[in-house]
């Protein structure tokens, strides 16, 4: 009898403990849920880097069998009549531009005139607390809350006070505001992370749910 009414009291300091851990934890996280000063992430410039999964406008002004939409393959090239294979990733467009004049000017054409621009963007990601995670279609000027309605919009255990981006090729997230001032890149990776309320919830449930359990078992 004295070892089940030790365990009880066992079991109940246990879950007061957690608790009131779980309650500092949430009054440490409300001290820091403010986002924290950052510089917005930039939008699509003349300066965007191409890679896999754009695609291109080809114009030879006055060719135009020569020209014509074009995807940048794994490998980071895009194939075009006549010269084949020319390297995109990590070209802006205006660099593109000058490769292929130059390609077409060795051997082909004496004076190229050539126009590329991106008609599609590589898609961008998005995970964490909301209703529909994944990959989705990038749209020029995408800010943070046009990216979460497109996943469905945050789910009741969202902190839908900041998103955390990542930018394709980097490995550090950036702690940003979750509202138009925070314009997606193509190929980012945003997250929305659950409140510190909701963490806490799941960090104590299974030390309640076991007290429960033993304290109907003795």
């Amino acid at each position: 009898m004295d070892s089940q009414r030790s365990l009880r009291v066992l079991l109940l300091r246990l879950a007061v403990m957690a608790s009131a851990a779980a309650l500092l934890y949430f009054c440490i996280g409300a001290i820091h849920a403010a986002p924290m000063p950052q510089t917005p992430a930039a939008g699509v410039t003349g300066d965007y880097r191409l890679g896999p999964g754009d695609k291109v406008r080809v114009i030879v002004f006055g060719e135009d069998n020569l020209g014509g939409e074009y995807d940048v393959d794994g490998s980071g090239f895009v194939r075009l009549p006549l010269i084949g294979q020319v390297k995109a990733a990590g070209d802006s467009a205006h660099v593109l531009e000058a490769n292929i004049a130059a390609a077409l000017k060795n051997g082909y054409l004496n004076d190229p005139h050539v126009s590329v621009e991106v008609t599609t963007y590589r898609p961008f990601y998005i995970i964490g607390a909301v209703a529909k995670p994944g990959e989705y279609p990038y749209v020029n000027h995408m800010n943070a809350l046009n990216a979460v309605a497109l996943a469905g919009g945050f789910t009741t255990e969202a902190k839908d006070s900041v998103v955390y981006v990542r930018h394709e090729g980097s490995s550090v997230e950036q702690r940003l505001a979750a509202d138009q001032s925070t314009l997606i890149r193509p190929g980012d990776v945003v997250r929305v992370d659950t409140t510190i309320f909701w963490d806490a919830i799941q960090m104590i449930s299974p030390l309640t749910g076991f007290a429960a359990i033993a304290g109907t078992r003795y």
